[in-house]
């Protein structure tokens, strides 16, 4: 009896000890750098799992930051994969340029996402965009092609920038665009809420209102007039793209946007989860994590 008591204690340390070993190796494991764009922007790039994966590089959306993914970067299902995250011009700790065109201008967003996978060394990564994140996907797809991408997934993607595609908000985007720092602080709260069916816990939620206060003014002003070439970029891409949809989606109309999609590229695969809004990667981890997995390891396989 003794000797079982004393051998559970040391097994429940050990364990422990293992436990926290790996979560060392993990955190030393994930690295921070700098890329910088063509027109000079400082782009905030982070890195984790498996060094020698299969690349996969995630695009936040709006008022968020590479600390969006967290629930990808820790998923134990997508470790052996090599985790690249971002943060967009505007946004976390890029840089935040004053003028306008710097926002406006979508070719800018599509040259940070090309700096980021020459920067990084991705051959033939897999590029994730949730809501504007994977609006610069396809910015990209019409400047660069998909030749130097193995495929992509959108999360509650903007497809175009429409009002057919887009719920109406105006008073929340109005006030993000409001001087009156009340008036902007509420809106942002207000948009980071509507991002989600359920709301999340309340550490993971106070987070995002943080990445919506650090992100630009300036960004905030003219992101909404980001132009966007759907038909050249997802409509001529050719190779594997799936998206993701929660069902009650309060930022996209996710029933349109994936029938435009559709029609721009009959090849698209939908997904829609039910208990979800406009974030079902967080509101729906385990999931995503899976289908994901799913997905990259199944366009990797065709090359």
């Amino acid at each position: 009896m003794i000797f079982s008591t004393v051998f559970n204690h040391w097994r429940r340390w050990l364990v422990g000890f293992v436990l926290i070993v790996a979560c060392m190796l993990a955190q030393s494991a994930a690295q921070s750098y700098t890329v910088t764009a063509p027109d000079g922007v400082s782009i905030s790039v982070q890195e984790a799992g498996d060094p020698d994966g299969q690349p996969i590089v995630f695009v936040h959306g709006l008022l968020g930051s590479h600390l969006s993914w967290d629930k990808q970067i820790n998923s134990p299902e997508l470790q052996r994969y090599r985790l690249i995250t971002y943060d967009m011009r505007g946004h976390g700790m890029s840089g935040q340029p004053e003028r306008a065109g710097a926002y406006s201008d979508g070719r800018r967003w599509a040259d940070d996402l090309a700096a980021v996978i020459a920067g990084s060394g991705a051959q033939q990564p897999v590029v994730v965009g949730w809501s504007l994140g994977a609006a610069v996907i396809t910015n990209y797809l019409a400047t660069y092609g998909d030749q130097k991408i193995a495929g992509a997934v959108y999360v509650g993607g903007v497809i175009e920038l429409a009002a057919g595609q887009i719920v109406s908000h105006p008073r929340v985007y109005s006030g993000m665009a409001s001087p009156d720092l009340k008036t902007h602080l509420d809106a942002e709260r207000a948009f980071v809420g509507l991002c989600f069916a359920r709301p999340p816990d309340a550490v993971t939620f106070q987070r995002l209102l943080a990445n919506a206060a650090m992100a630009s003014e300036h960004m905030q002003n003219a992101v909404q007039k980001m132009s966007l070439d759907a038909p050249k970029g997802l409509g001529a891409m050719h190779k594997p793209l799936l998206l993701v949809y929660g069902a009650g989606d309060a930022l996209v109309q996710a029933e349109p946007s994936f029938k435009r999609a559709k029609a721009l590229n009959p090849g698209v695969i939908g997904k829609f989860y039910p208990e979800s809004g406009h974030s079902p990667f967080l509101e729906e981890a385990d999931r995503f994590n899976r289908d994901l997995s799913t997905f990259v390891d199944a366009t990797t396989a065709r090359r």
